[in-house]
This record gives C-alpha cells, structure tokens and sequence, in this order.
C-alpha cells in the first residue's frame, strides 16, 4: 500500500476517535477501506457464483415445532431500527409510522413481543439497534409508550462511518451539514454491536441460544419456533429467510452459492454492469434476502473470535453524492456491509424459502398502501393476519403521493378496500375522502389541474375511472 493511503488511513483513525467512535469500528472501517484503497469494488460476477437451488420450505418444518417450544425461553429478537424512510419523505424514524390501526411500526413490535412472552412465560428479550438519526425520537415514543413498559427492549446503538471522497479517497468535508460527511455503515454492523455492547456475551451467560433479527418496518417478520426447532435439531449456526423472487423483487439482493459451494447473498451493488440483466433474472436466481435472520449465539461468538472479534464481511461499495438532495455535490463512497452477507462465515448456514405472510416489508408509500388496506389484519398479540387475495400491484401517481403527508392527506377516507383487487393504479391528483371498494384491475386518472375528491362511496370492477 503507498504511504499517501497509509496516512489517509491514519488521518481516518483519527477523524473517528474524535467522533467518539470505538477501536473496533474503526478496524472494521479500515479494513473495508484498505481493500478500497487496493482496487476492490466488491463485485461478485456471475461467473464466480450459481444459483442456489434444493432450499428446505418453511412448511416442510412443522415436524420441528415441538423441539423448538422446548426453547422458547431461549431466544431473543432484535429488530433494526435505523431507517429514517427518506424515500417516503420521512424525517424521522420509518418505525414511528402509523403501520395499522392506529399502531406504529414500533408499537406492534412491543406487543408482538410481549405476547410472545407471555404464552411462553418467559421474561421479553428484545433489542432495538437504533441509528444516531434515529436514537433520540426512538428513545422519546418509548418513554411515552405504555407497551414499552412491558417489554422495555435494550437499545443498542449502530455506529456511523465516514463518507469517501471518489476522485481523491479523502474523508469528504460538507460544512454546510456536518452530519452529511457521515453515513451508517450498513446492517452488517449488527454482528460487531452485539459483541462490542456486551449484549451477546449477557444473552449466553442468561441462557440465551438463539438470535432472531429482522427489519422493524416488516410486520411479518415473527418468531417462528418451528425454525428455532430446526436449528436446534439440525445443528445450523446461521439460518436466513428467503423468498420466491417476482418482477417487483429484481433489484433485490438475491442468494447464490460461491465455488466452494457455501451459500452467499448478492446484493445489486456487487453486480458487475454487464451481469445486471442476469442478476435480474429471477428464473435463474430464484431466491432473494427477506433480511430475516437467525443465528446460533454460540456460533455467533465463535465466528467473531476466529476473526478478532471484528468480522470480515464482503464489501460494499454504494456511489453516492454527499448531499442526496444535490447531485451536483461531490460524488462519495459509502462503505457498507450487509447483514445477510454473514452467511458465508457460516460453515452450515441454511436457507428456508417463506411464503409472502413473513415478509411484508414497507419501502414506499404504496406498500403502506396495501398494509392498511383490508388484504391484512392485526390479531390480539399483534401479528399480521394476511387475508387470501390475488396478488396486487400499486402504482400510486409519485407527484402526489410519494410523500407519506400528501400520500396521508390524499386517503383521509382510509385506504380502499383492495382484497379483490389485482392491480390498483392512480394517476394525477385524486383524494380519497370516503370509503372506495376495487376489484379486478381498477385505474384512477384526473387529467384536470385541479384535485379531484371522491366523497361518497364507490365500487369499481375492472374500471378506467376518468376525472375532473
């Protein structure tokens, strides 16, 4: 490595002591830097991989449940809480969203938590790995939250990594906001939080041996003891949940095996440009990351012992500009490292294939959409009813409803009775201000300049509505 890149390095180290940041995390960073400084790009080309194929259905592990009820009061859950949901024009955390019936994202994972707790008799162990954006107001809807007093979950704190300057590999510089000069590190973080929070080694000593750990905004994402059944019988450290991919699933980071045959996750921005139309491809590669994740805790600390308690997790490398609002301001390096990715530390790790009822995650606003709509229902203890429906597609006009005020105020009457709906599209400005039932495929469109209001019930099947 050239001097310049040894003192760049230094000059780094000592950026994030100053920010407070602990020895581990900046080891972690340097490494991921030192391979940027040596060329790595963390792209994984098709070539180097193939499909993964032959993974067990989460159906076919009923026969597991009795083994993993026998280790209820053994595991623990942590849900990643450091989204702002800035694609919904969110300017706080994405879990203080109103998910349905009046309940946050967060408020339904206390009280999925805690009734878990309870029809076990076993104490609430959950955590929150909170991100600086997202700590403060965290912290404030917990103190105001009567679930919380029953669950009461620990809160761990992801770090933050400095942005790189493309063109000189300097930590970039943004007077005119701080903050912007720095991003998080990714969700494969979570796996050196715990080791460096004391959080894993208290769970072992508390007879702790599993570790559920999923996305906060995906209310599907429950503890399933038939899964704890089949690690535990099956002895397997790591265990992902992944999902049949569709045409909407394409981008999404999808599952492989490397050439030493280990399974291992491909997220898009390890894809080489000219394998992008085979990433896409989901008949070749059929599997994608619901980023639902179990691992051994025992496991889990021998792995970062092997590794110096700092695990290697392949490289991302994200292309941004420091301000997302600019895109004339400098174009930056995000390094990052996925969650999922830890799969291929695993020797033995697994992969089950979930239906859509463990994995409904909420993106954009048309997400939202579909989540307070009648396709779902929640029950006493907080978990996702789905209810039987056609697949749905939303498109939802983004000049009105990107943003989740408009998108709030444009549905005032609630979200439209979708449960018979297959495709659901509205174009131009249209406000929801009563009940609306669609079935079929059922297309909206207001060609005027001014809003149209809806405020009296109607019922469409397989409609082209025009109007204003």
């Amino acid at each position: 490595m050239a001097d310049s890149d040894t003192a760049r390095r230094a000059r780094i180290a000592a950026l994030m002591q100053r920010a407070g940041l602990g020895e581990h995390s900046i080891a972690q960073f340097d490494a991921a830097y030192t391979a940027l400084c040596r060329g790595a790009d963390g792209l994984i080309p098709e070539s180097a991989i193939t499909p993964a194929a032959g993974l067990v259905a989460h159906g076919d592990l009923e026969r597991y449940r009795a083994a993993g009820n026998a280790l209820a009061g053994r595991v623990a859950q942590l849900k990643l809480n450091g989204g702002l949901g800035t694609s919904m024009g969110l300017d706080g955390p994405k879990s203080l969203l109103e998910a349905r019936e009046s309940l946050s994202f967060l408020e339904v994972a206390l009280r999925q938590h805690s009734a878990y707790a309870a029809a076990h008799g076993t104490a609430p162990t959950l955590a929150l790995l909170n991100s600086f954006s997202t700590d403060a107001d965290t912290r404030a809807a917990l103190a105001r939250s009567a679930a919380a007093q029953h669950v009461a979950p620990t809160l761990l704190m992801q770090t933050m990594a400095p942005k790189i300057r493309c063109d000189t590999l300097e930590p970039v510089e943004w007077p005119d906001d701080p903050d912007l000069a720095w991003c998080p590190p990714g969700h494969g973080e979570v796996f050196l939080v715990l080791s460096t929070s004391g959080w894993l080694a208290q769970l072992i000593d508390g007879g702790h041996r599993y570790l559920m750990l999923s996305n906060i905004d995906n209310l599907g994402a429950t503890i399933d003891l038939a899964i704890v059944g089949y690690m535990a019988e099956q002895h397997i450290p790591f265990l992902m949940e992944v999902a049949q991919r569709t045409e909407q699933d394409r981008k999404g980071g999808h599952l492989a095996r490397g050439s030493d045959g280990g399974l291992l996750l491909r997220e898009v921005a390890q894809c080489p440009a000219d394998d992008l139309a085979t990433f896409q491809d989901i008949t070749r590669h059929r599997y994608f990351n619901t980023n639902t994740i179990w691992v051994d805790l025992i496991a889990l600390r021998d792995v970062l012992a092997r590794h110096g308690g700092v695990p290697r997790l392949p490289l991302i490398r994200n292309r941004k500009t420091v301000d997302p609002r600019r895109a004339d301001s400098p174009a930056v390096y995000q390094l990052e490292t996925a969650m999922g990715a830890a799969i291929a530390l695993f020797p033995g790790a697994a992969a089950v294939v979930v239906g859509r009822e463990r994995f409904v995650p909420v993106k954009v606003c048309a997400d939202l959409l579909a989540l307070r709509s009648d396709r779902y229902a929640l029950d006493a203890a907080g978990h996702l009813v789905v209810r039987p429906a056609p697949p749905l597609a939303i498109t939802l006009d983004p000049r009105y409803y990107q943003r989740i005020d408009a998108f709030d105020q444009r549905f005032a009457g609630g979200a439209p009775s979708l449960i018979g709906c297959r495709r659901f599209t509205v174009e131009g400005d249209v406000w929801f201000d009563a009940p609306v039932t669609c079935r079929g495929e059922v297309t909206i469109r207001n060609r005027g300049a001014a809003a149209a209001h809806l405020t009296d019930h109607h019922s469409w099947h397989d409609s082209v509505v025009e109007l204003g």
